[in-house]
């Protein structure tokens, strides 16, 4: 099984930049796909940003032109960086990796989440 830790949130004022990172850790046949997803208060999580495991990648329209996400396949770690941050980026981003296990079951793992709040 596939385990995620985010790192990288916190407080930071509108226009600011952060990075986020996501560790991943266990064994799995391949992880295929490492996604950031974002939740803010009351209201559901939704995808931010998806990577393959070729590069390709695909940013929800808010994220466009300001997020970027990357991948060290050797270090099994994904990245978020986050520029001209707006409050209303403000949420839990939670890490999410989709791939095949040992067992060649398809699986999904989720971070603990890391909270970003931009302040207006």
């Amino acid at each position: 099984q596939v385990q995620l830790v985010e790192s990288g949130g916190g407080l930071v004022q509108a226009g600011g930049s952060l990075r986020l990172s996501c560790r991943s850790s266990g064994i799995a046949y391949s992880i295929d796909t490492m996604a950031w997803y974002r939740q803010a208060p009351g209201k559901q999580r939704d995808l931010v940003a998806r990577i393959t495991t070729s590069g390709s990648t695909n940013y929800a329209d808010s994220a466009k032109g300001r997020f970027t996400i990357s991948r060290d396949n050797a270090k099994n770690t994904a990245y978020l960086q986050m520029n001209s941050l707006k409050p209303e980026d403000t949420g839990v981003y939670y890490c999410n990796a989709q791939g095949v296990s040992t067992t060649r079951a398809w699986y999904e793992s989720w971070g603990q989440g890391t909270q970003v709040t931009v302040s207006s």
